[in-house]
C-alpha cells in the first residue's frame, strides 16, 4: 500500500486518520480529531443527563405523555452519547491478534444500536399515544410549556456543541441525529402545551407524542440504512465500482481486472481489493505501483490490496 503523496504507509497519514472524503478535503476545513469529538460528546452528554432527571420528574407531576416521550428519547440520547464515547475509545485501540482491523467498526455498531433503540422507544410511545387519543387524560399545560421551553434551550446548546464534531463519522452522526430529533420533538411539545393552556384540547399532548415518534422513525431509518450498508460491505457513496474498474482498465499494460471490492471499514476508511491481469512484457510491480497512485489520487483510496499477475498469451 502506498499513500497518495508517494510516501510509504509507515510515514504517511492514512485517510481514516484525517477524516478525508472523496475530493481530498476535510469535511470541516479544520482538524477534527477523535479526542476533540470525545470532549464535545462529553459536554453534550452532561447537558442531556442533567435535563433528563428534571424532565422525568416534571412529566409525572404534570401527567404529560409528551414529556415522557421526550424523556424516553432523551434517555436514548444519553445512551447514544455514552455508546459513542465508548466506541471512540475502542476505535483507538491498535490492531492485534484476531482483530486485524482493530475495533474501528465499534463506531458502526454504536450507530446501529442507536437506530434500533429509536425504533423500540418509538413503538412504545406510539402505542401509549394512540391509547391517550382514544381516552384522553388531564395534562398540566403550564408544566408542559415550562419543561419544553427548557428542553428546547438545552437541546439547542447540545446541538451547537455536537455540530463542531466530525459528522462525517457515522458514530457522531448517530448521536447528532438523536439530539436534533429531540430538539424538534421539544418544539412540538411546547406547541402542544400552549394549545392545552389556550384551548383545553388535551389530545394535543398525544398528537405531539406521535410527531416525536415520526421524527424518531425517520432518524432510525437513516442510521440503520447507513450502518447496514457498511456492515454488508456495500460500496460507499462516492466510490462507484464501475468508474474504478474503467479507470484501472484504461491504464497502460492492464489486460483486465476482476474481483473488485470496495467497502468501508468504518466512516472515512474506505478499502479496495482487486485482481489485475497485466499484458506481457509489462512489469507487474510497476503496474501495481501506478495503479496504487491512480487509486489514491483520483479516488482517495489509499488502503488497497492489488493482486497483480501476467495474463496468459492469447496463443496459449
Amino acid at each position: 500500500m502506498t499513500s497518495c503523496d508517494g510516501q510509504h504507509p509507515e510515514s504517511a497519514p492514512h485517510q481514516h486518520d484525517q477524516d478525508i472524503h472523496p475530493g481530498g478535503t476535510d469535511e470541516h476545513g479544520h482538524g477534527v480529531t477523535a479526542s476533540s469529538d470525545a470532549r464535545l460528546i462529553t459536554i453534550a452528554l452532561a447537558l442531556i443527563v442533567g435535563f433528563l432527571v428534571f424532565e422525568v420528574a416534571m412529566a409525572f407531576v404534570g401527567h404529560s405523555l409528551a414529556l415522557l416521550a421526550d424523556a424516553g428519547h432523551m434517555l436514548t440520547d444519553a445512551g447514544a452519547l455514552g455508546a459513542s464515547l465508548l466506541a471512540i475509545r475502542l476505535a483507538r485501540r491498535p490492531a492485534s491478534g484476531v482483530w486485524t482491523f482493530g475495533f474501528k467498526r465499534a463506531e458502526v455498531l454504536s450507530a446501529q444500536a442507536n437506530g434500533i433503540t429509536l425504533l423500540v422507544i418509538s413503538a412504545l410511545v406510539a402505542a401509549e399515544a394512540v391509547s391517550r387519543l382514544i381516552h384522553p387524560q388531564p395534562v398540566t399545560g403550564g408544566i408542559v410549556v415550562v419543561v419544553a421551553a427548557v428542553g428546547v434551550a438545552v437541546n439547542v446548546a447540545a446541538t451547537w456543541v455536537l455540530a463542531k464534531a466530525n459528522r462525517g463519522s457515522v458514530n457522531v452522526k448517530g448521536a447528532f441525529a438523536h439530539i436534533v430529533t429531540d430538539l424538534y420533538g421539544f418544539i412540538g411539545t411546547l406547541a402542544a402545551g400552549i394549545v392545552i393552556i389556550t384551548t383545553g384540547f388535551e389530545r394535543a399532548d398525544a398528537i405531539a407524542s406521535l410527531i416525536v415518534v415520526g421524527l424518531m422513525l425517520h432518524a432510525a431509518w437513516g442510521l440503520l440504512a447507513e450502518t447496514g450498508k457498511i456492515l454488508l460491505e456495500a460500496a460507499p457513496a462516492g466510490y462507484a465500482p464501475g468508474e474504478i474498474i474503467t479507470a484501472i482498465n484504461s491504464q497502460p499494460g492492464v489486460a483486465s481486472v476482476h474481483d473488485v471490492h470496495v467497502w468501508l471499514i468504518t466512516s472515512g476508511f474506505p478499502a479496495l481489493s482487486a485482481h489485475v491481469l497485466v499484458r506481457p512484457p509489462a512489469d507487474c510491480h510497476q503496474v501495481r505501483r501506478d495503479l496504487e497512485q491512480l487509486l489514491c489520487q483520483r479516488f482517495n483510496l489509499d488502503h488497497t490490496t492489488l493482486q497483480v499477475d501476467h495474463a496468459l498469451p492469447a496463443w496459449s
